[in-house]
């Protein structure tokens, strides 16, 4: 494993859209849903998600946005967590309808 902060666990779904391009969970909007393509997170924070269900292929849904750039209200599966909006930055989606 690479030895810096901030490498990737890329793994992406099958998808005409590339990485780089992809919109990230912090740009949707409450009640919109989407399918995580990557993590492209600190490796510490990728175990936490890991961890709490935030997986590539898992579908999330936003259910609130705080204001002034607080934290994002998510749910996976039956599962509900509060994202910070930085953490969201780093959680590449393909919007479902999309």
């Amino acid at each position: 494993m690479p030895d810096n902060d901030n490498y990737s666990y890329l793994r992406l779904l099958d998808t005409p859209m590339p990485f780089k391009t992809a919109p990230t969970l912090g740009t949707l909007r409450p009640g919109e849903a989407a399918t995580v393509l990557a993590l492209d997170v600190s490796e510490e924070l990728y175990h936490r998600l890991a961890a709490l269900g935030v997986r590539v292929g898992k579908r999330v849904q936003v259910l609130r946005r705080a204001r002034f750039s607080g934290p994002l209200h998510i749910r996976i599966g039956t599962t509900d967590l509060m994202l910070r909006a930085c953490e969201a930055g780093g959680i590449r989606v393909r919007p479902l309808g999309a």
